[in-house]
């Protein structure tokens, strides 16, 4: 079975398109197979970009824009995922969309709503396969935090542990899932990761760069560590996981209210501060489950300076290394191949969630689905969820 997993991160800088196709595996039972056809990155066009970052600010929006978003999104991933298909020959059986996060509202660390846009029907009737979208709603109407959703792909890919592992992304915002010998797996957003370093790089470079790239700028500047101290007083890094954030609180105008008293800083010290601060974050969490490795991916991989901090932070004792030397897998494809595996799952009437990894009262299948040009054909469900996710060769 093919699937395209479509994933729009917190950075919301660009579409991550992977076409995957899922295999039982004759190699180990229980094990499901999965090889990567295609991974592509399709940045977004300024005007779309620019008013997906508008919607993610805490200010009024028209409900127009807000409309426009969720029709131009859709279109752009349809072309996008279009386009991917025809380079290879292949068409997708299924779709899954996650779709641009626009609002994650939380109140006393229960998760009251989430919306994510992208209408799926553009998908649908562009490309002509079913469309799996909206696959964090059911998961917080089960009572969990609907995210961090990774923690599946995770322990599938990681299996049994010799010791306490973390798979880091870094995204806009940051997150981890914990694996632990006789221990439950435990996923949650540790904090912002690019979410606040994006802010800076795009006012240091007067919007010709949306991201500190190759972490030049932050290089430039030096940790000011009174800031740094007033950042990390955030109650958000006291709070017990399963846990989750976004731009709702790490935005530009909740850091101006750290920088608003400090015009003397320089704007490389300002934006070495937030890098320190990710990487502080990152490595607390970490330390406090006893982690002896962390397996990272996700833009901020691509950022010397934001490693070098957290290999630092981490300290000696601590291993890190990259999706690709673990498991194979390409670190800018982890996110999209997700969605691709909670496609797989929910059409084979499997879970995609956990209790433990999200805080749900219970499992749940997630999304729902839009038929393609043709009416929707499930196959009959399957009894249990695989224990292991094998990358297989191309």
């Amino acid at each position: 079975m093919i699937i395209a997993g479509l994933m729009t991160g917190t950075s919301a800088d660009a579409l991550d398109v992977v076409l995957a196709e899922f295999v039982d595996d004759s190699i180990a039972e229980a094990t499901l197979g999965v090889r990567i056809l295609a991974s592509r990155e399709v940045e977004f066009d300024h005007r779309l970009r620019a008013d997906i970052l508008r919607l993610l600010e805490p200010a009024d929006v028209p409900l127009s824009l807000v409309s426009s978003v969720d029709a131009r999104l859709g279109l752009f991933s349809a072309e996008a995922l279009q386009q991917v298909c025809t380079e290879l020959g292949v068409e997708a059986d299924l779709v899954v969309s996650h779709g641009q996060t626009v609002r994650h509202d939380i109140t006393d660390g229960t998760v009251t709503s989430t919306l994510q846009i992208g209408q799926p029907a553009w998908i649908a009737e562009v490309t002509g396969a079913p469309v799996l979208s909206d696959v964090r709603a059911r998961d917080v109407a089960a009572g969990g935090q609907g995210a961090p959703l990774v923690g599946i792909l995770d322990g599938l890919l990681l299996g049994n542990v010799e010791a306490p592992t973390a798979v880091l992304n870094l995204g806009g915002i940051a997150n981890i899932t914990v694996l632990a010998p006789e221990r439950a797996p435990l996923a949650f957003d540790t904090g912002p990761a690019n979410a606040l370093i994006d802010v800076l790089a795009r006012r240091i470079t007067k919007g010709e760069e949306g991201f500190d790239r190759d972490g030049d700028l932050a290089a430039r500047g030096r940790v000011d560590d009174d800031l740094l101290a007033d950042l990390l007083a955030d109650p958000y890094y006291r709070l017990p996981a399963p846990k989750s954030t976004g731009k709702e609180l790490f935005h530009a105008d909740y850091l101006d209210r750290f920088l608003g008293t400090r015009t003397n800083l320089g704007e490389h010290d300002a934006i070495a501060t937030v890098t320190a601060l990710t990487a502080r974050t990152v490595a607390d969490a970490c330390r406090v489950h006893g982690v002896t490795t962390v397996i990272a991916s996700g833009g901020g991989t691509r950022n010397p300076t934001l490693l070098g901090r957290l290999a630092s932070e981490l300290g000696p004792g601590v291993t890190l290394t990259g999706t690709e030397e673990a498991f194979g897998l390409p670190e800018g494809a982890k996110e999209a191949l997700l969605m691709a595996l909670l496609g797989w799952l929910s059409w084979n009437g499997l879970a995609g969630t956990e209790p433990n990894l999200t805080g749900a009262a219970h499992p749940s299948i997630a999304g729902r689905l839009s038929p393609g040009h043709g009416p929707l054909n499930l196959p009959a469900p399957r009894e249990a969820r695989p224990t292991h996710l094998r990358i297989l060769p191309t």
